[in-house]
């Protein structure tokens, strides 16, 4: 039975949800706006890492996927750090 399968089925719809977060991230009327959505971006990048991985059955995307997912973590806090300290200028 040729189908489509489960994998292709989970890289359209990061796919899609990539798509929809880097227009929010490019659009985003707000810098709050635009730092939910990197982070958005970040966590579906980090999915689709780990999807591959999965596929191909290669756990160095694993590990990668790990990386990215840490660096973004750091990456959101320092952006809400200084979104926080910017409004308390302002």
């Amino acid at each position: 039975m040729t189908g489509i399968s489960v994998e292709t089925i989970a890289f359209m719809m990061l796919s899609c949800g990539m798509t929809l977060a880097f227009i929010r991230l490019v659009r985003g009327p707000t810098l709050p706006d635009r730092v939910v959505a990197l982070d958005l971006f970040a966590v579906l990048s980090t999915a689709f890492l780990t999807i591959y991985a999965i596929d191909t059955n290669q756990q160095v995307f694993l590990d990668v996927a790990i990386v990215l997912a840490l660096i973004a973590f750091l990456g959101t806090v320092a952006f809400a750090l200084y979104i926080e300290r910017r409004a308390r200028d302002e």
